[in-house]
């Protein structure tokens, strides 16, 4: 009798084992993903601020194509911006009593079009721009605007496609990670 028990418990266990393992490995593969996605989040935090530091210094002297082409080949293995990114790095100028516009502005990288539009603004003139009026949060306006006329603001901005390596957010839905990332420092 009591091998007769002992033959019944054998298959719960094999069954237990084996929902163990299949959580577990979900587990494992979802901070596979996520903590890919923080690194790459981590990355273009750092890419953007030095992209605007260098921008700032600069001061017209390296143009911004230059520094765009600089912050994406930075980027290097860790994004692959030549064919799921881009960089934008935006001149804004303060003009004088009050107004601020875009002054300078060059782009790099594999994006391009509606997946690559500038949040702080386009130069007057170019392809689907209508004014150069910048969009800059409440201090960075507040900042430039207390600084001459002619006092600049730097912008640099990633845009980031992300694409997982393991199936777990096909199975958790689509809106577990963004598709698109998106980061922007102001010098």
């Amino acid at each position: 009798m009591a091998t007769r028990m002992n033959a019944e418990e054998a298959g719960q266990a094999l069954v237990e084992v084996t929902l163990g393992l299949i959580v577990l490995c979900v587990f494992v593969l979802g901070i596979i993903d996520f903590g890919r996605a923080i690194y790459d989040v981590q990355v273009m935090k750092n890419l953007v601020g030095e992209g605007s530091s260098m921008a700032s210094r600069s001061g017209g002297g390296t143009s911004l194509s230059n520094i765009a082409i600089t912050i994406d080949s930075d980027a290097g293995n860790d994004l692959n911006m030549s064919t799921s990114g881009c960089v934008i790095v935006t001149q804004v100028q303060n003009m004088g009593s009050g107004s601020i516009q875009v002054l300078n502005q060059a782009s790099a990288g594999g994006l391009s079009g509606a997946t690559c539009k500038s949040g702080v603004g386009c130069v007057s003139g170019t392809t689907g721009c209508g004014t150069s009026n910048a969009t800059l949060p409440t201090a960075a306006v507040t900042a430039l605007t207390t600084e001459g006329t002619g006092s600049a603001i730097y912008t640099t901005e990633i845009y980031y496609n992300y694409s997982p390596i393991t199936p777990i957010p096909t199975f958790l839905g689509k809106n577990v990670l963004p598709s698109q990332f998106y980061a922007v420092a102001y010098y």
